[in-house]
Order: C-alpha cells, then sequence, then structure tokens
C-alpha cells in the first residue's frame, strides 16, 4: 500500500498497529478445573488445574468475577492471592457432588468429592484487576 506522497510505511506501520493492538485487547482463555476430596470430615485433597486454552472457546458469557490485582497477569498467581473469593464464585458455578457412605462394626466411613468439570474461562488482565468470565 503506498500512499500519495510515496511514504508506504506510514500506511504498513498503522497496519500493524492496528493488528497489534486488536490481538492484545482480546481477552485470554484459561482451561480451570476444580476437585475437593473431604474424608471423613477431614479435607483429605484440593486441587485447582489452570492452563492456557489451546483453541478458541466458544459459549455464551456467564456473570462475570473481578480479582484484585497487582499488575500481574499471572492467573495462578492472582487466584493464589484472592483463593477463598474465587472457590466462593466456583460453588456458585455449581459442582459435581458424589457422596458415599459406610458404616462397618460401628464405624462410620464417608466420603464426599466436589468436582468443577474443566471449564473455559475469558480472563481480561487489568492494571488494578482480572475480570475472569466463565463460558457456558
Amino acid at each position: 500500500m503506498r500512499s500519495r506522497n510515496g511514504n508506504h510505511y506510514f500506511s504498513r506501520r498503522l497496519c500493524s498497529i492496528i493488528l497489534f493492538y486488536s490481538l492484545t485487547l482480546s481477552a485470554s482463555e484459561y482451561l480451570i478445573s476444580y476437585r475437593y476430596i473431604v474424608k471423613d470430615a477431614i479435607l483429605y485433597n484440593e486441587s485447582l488445574m489452570i492452563s492456557h486454552a489451546m483453541k478458541k472457546c466458544s459459549g455464551t458469557s456467564y456473570k462475570p468475577l473481578q480479582l484484585e490485582n497487582n499488575g500481574s497477569k499471572n492467573l495462578s498467581q492472582i487466584i493464589t492471592l484472592n483463593h477463598e473469593i474465587f472457590i466462593n464464585y466456583i460453588h456458585k458455578l455449581g459442582l459435581d457432588v458424589q457422596h458415599n457412605e459406610e458404616t462397618i462394626n460401628a464405624q462410620n466411613k464417608s466420603t464426599t468429592i466436589l468436582t468443577l468439570k474443566t471449564q473455559c474461562f475469558k480472563v481480561d488482565f487489568n492494571d488494578n484487576f482480572a475480570k475472569i468470565t466463565p463460558l457456558k
């Protein structure tokens, strides 16, 4: 593309800037899964898995969550700093609950497993907060 005054570098630079900013303004997508295991009323295991989505996720946006951010773009670190808020939010999304209880010789044993199956989340990072939106 060449302008009338012969400055084709200006128009190329302008196109590349527009392309670059359109890519950086789009939200990152992450796959998040959560599992919480309680055995005999004692926390046995809690795991939160976070990974970058390898392909574009599709779905409609659900109610977003905003977590405080200190300028970081590391989602694991942001969730660790706001652990309780994020876990309460995940519980509201809906967890799969499996409960098993048995009594043998007057000994009661129980196991409860709460699971958030792998779900895609769209994350927008800002200097002050990270906006996390699940896709359903």
